[in-house]
């Protein structure tokens, strides 16, 4: 019966401490995947990293918003003078885009400088390389994703409390 015992008991070391071992494994990359539970370094929470970060943001923002006012500038000179004004709110929205350009060159847009962009040569070259009236169609009809994108990069975010 002791050796019994002493079997089982020899069958338990090793087991309890795979047990144990794997526990333990289980705790550190439980530990590596919840990051928030380690300090971070200050800069994490200092202002000023924010004040940074929302400085190049907003750089960015400015940079895509003068992009797309370049694609809007082209809008303007290639694709919407080629409408008859077929539906009835066409010269409305040519004049209200007109109206966006002009607003986002007086507010800094400089839309030449984008011209070369890698994305604008994209975006051209692809129309160009359509028969006419299809790459006309296909840009008006993108004409929506194109407002988006000047909405969203463009146009400052309002407060909640502003609404």
């Amino acid at each position: 019966m002791k050796r019994n015992t002493a079997t089982v008991a020899s069958f338990f070391r090793p087991a309890a401490a795979a047990v144990l071992l794997l526990l333990f494994f289980g705790w550190d990359e439980q530990a590596r995947a919840h990051p928030v539970d380690r300090p971070f370094s200050p800069v994490l929470r200092h202002p000023q990293t924010y004040r940074d970060v929302g400085q190049v943001s907003e750089h960015h923002h400015l940079e895509i918003c003068c992009l797309h006012a370049n694609i809007l500038d082209y809008y303007l000179t290639n694709i919407l003078h080629h409408t008859n004004n077929d539906h009835a709110q066409m010269h409305r929205l040519k004049t209200n885009l007109h109206r966006i350009s002009t607003d986002l060159q007086a507010h800094g847009c400089n839309v030449t400088q984008y011209h070369d962009h890698k994305n604008a040569v994209d975006f051209r070259t692809k129309l160009e390389k359509m028969e006419k009236m299809k790459g006309i169609t296909k840009a008006i009809s993108e004409l929506d994703i194109l407002f988006s994108y000047l909405q969203d990069y463009c146009v400052e975010p309002r407060n909640s409390t502003d609404a």
